[in-house]
């Protein structure tokens, strides 16, 4: 059943029900304690009144006989106060002195027929005394009773009451006050619980609208004004650290996905003209090429150019495509000074009219030393295809902080800060001189960011409009090999016409 309830009911419901016990318990024992009071005076007025009841009933003194005793006149002025009747009895239950009212007006006490009475006292005169409450013989008053075996009169039992409707008044008035202040109680105890309540749980309400504004698609909204001290403030701060993750995690598969998208896009597309072209092509040789010696060579070649041209772009998307998966690259030590001078080498053939100045260290790396040479290979490609011909390159390695520093500048128009931004981005093209007429189809740079980062380093670039272009590669260096630069052949910086 509690289950049911919301969270504020049942904190509510529970503030309501200590409260209650409390003060329930609270008015009991005030209740209690003021009625043994009262009937403590009672009995305390009872004892020292009567002595003079004793007069009255037994006016002869000690040893008098029952027939002397007086049969009192309930008209009579009461001899003590706070005393209303009084009786006298024999041990045996006969009347000696029937009762008689001290006090005007009012039903008698209706008193058992046998009273017990303690078979010793510690009372001074020797008197054996029982106090007991009882009914009145008619209506709803009661009488508090003090019957005594005087020491005098060892035979006869003297019976003296005192009516109790100011105590039960006093207490009736009690008991109309407890109510009241405990309902009061109550009703400011549940008014203030719930706004204590409605403020504490304010946290979880603007928790609560914060989430239901996330699940309509606003991954961007927060809890605000939390308080760090409280529970509840503590929950929103990880629910907002867990939201800006989970906004983070979004973007970042919307990108995924949109790059993903457009790569599946971009590669349909690339892969496309070559297959127009193979159709081309063998179209032309079912027209009847095969029958001029011209046509047929002139199908051939295309064919088996657009071909290649294929299985280079299929090999570099499978390429991208083992790197994104995580596949494990070669792991053994390369020399990567020999590698961008073989590399050099391997561009003078190419390019022999470039100049390219070369500057080399020492630098040891671990990792897979085809794909390494890939990278040097790519940047010179990129060189080629997007600068003048004959215009210098410049090819540095060199040491830095525990790490192989690659550079390659080029002294071409230089780019933009959009174009910088997004030159590693696959199938992506700078400007108009990107072409499929120039040999590429913008993989060439992805190539080269994906084997950087398979190799735990870093591939950036840097230029200025009409300065040229500079592509770093950071690699970090082998354990153990970062020896200070070593003078000589290896480390001169050379001049290649």
């Amino acid at each position: 059943m509690l289950q049911r309830l919301s969270l504020r009911s049942r904190l509510l419901l529970g503030v309501f029900v200590l409260t209650a016990v409390g003060l329930l318990a609270a008015d009991v024992a005030t209740y209690r304690e003021l009625g043994s009071f009262l009937l403590a005076r009672v009995d305390s007025t009872l004892e020292s009144a009567h002595p003079q009841i004793e007069q009255r009933a037994f006016p002869g003194g000690g040893g008098g006989g029952h027939g002397s005793l007086p049969v009192p006149d309930v008209n009579d002025g009461p001899p003590a106060a706070g005393v209303d009747w009084y009786q006298v009895r024999t041990l045996s239950g006969r009347l000696v002195v029937p009762g008689g009212f001290l006090v005007g007006g009012g039903s008698p006490p209706r008193l058992p027929a046998t009273i017990s009475i303690p078979a010793a006292s510690d009372e001074a005169d020797g008197d054996r005394v029982a106090f007991f409450t009882v009914p009145a013989r008619s209506g709803r008053g009661s009488y508090r009773v003090r019957a005594a075996i005087e020491a005098s009169h060892a035979n006869e039992l003297l019976i003296v009451a005192a009516d109790l409707g100011n105590v039960d008044g006093t207490l009736h008035r009690l008991l109309l006050v407890e109510l009241l202040a405990t309902l009061s109680v109550l009703a400011a105890i549940t008014g203030l619980g719930l706004w204590v309540v409605r403020l504490g749980l304010r946290p979880l309400r603007a928790i609560e609208t914060t989430a239901a504004a996330i699940a309509e698609g606003d991954l961007s909204r927060r809890i605000e004004h939390v308080e760090p001290t409280t529970e509840v403030g503590r929950l929103g701060r990880s629910l907002n650290a867990m939201l800006t993750q989970i906004e983070s995690a979004f973007k970042a598969r919307e990108a995924t996905e949109s790059r993903l998208r457009r790569f599946v896009a971009d590669a349909s597309h690339e892969l496309r003209t070559p297959l127009a072209a193979v159709r081309a092509y063998a179209e032309l040789f079912g027209r009847g090429a095969a029958a001029r010696p011209d046509d047929l060579q002139r199908s051939m070649s295309g064919i088996t150019r657009e071909a290649e041209r294929m299985s280079l772009l299929v090999e570099d998307l499978l390429l991208l495509a083992r790197l994104d998966e995580g596949r494990p690259l070669e792991r053994e030590p390369v020399e990567l000074d020999t590698v961008v001078h073989e590399a050099v080498d391997a561009a003078q053939i190419l390019d022999p009219e470039r100049p390219i100045q070369v500057e080399l260290e020492p630098a040891t790396v671990i990792g897979d030393r085809d794909r390494l040479r890939q990278i040097v290979d790519n940047l010179f490609a990129n060189v080629r295809s997007h600068t003048p011909a004959r215009s210098p390159v410049r090819v540095s390695l060199r040491r830095e902080d525990g790490r192989a520093v690659i550079a390659v500048a080029d002294s071409g128009s230089g780019l933009t800060d959009e174009q910088t931004s997004q030159v590693f981005e696959r199938f992506y093209r700078s400007d108009a001189s990107r072409t499929r007429g120039s040999g590429g189809v913008g993989l060439g740079l992805s190539i080269v960011a994906a084997v950087t980062r398979a190799h735990g380093g870093e591939a950036s670039a840097r230029s200025e409009p009409g300065e040229g272009a500079t592509f770093v590669i950071s690699l970090p260096l082998a354990p153990g090999r970062q020896a200070p630069p070593v003078q000589g052949a290896a480390g001169a910086a050379t001049d290649r016409p």
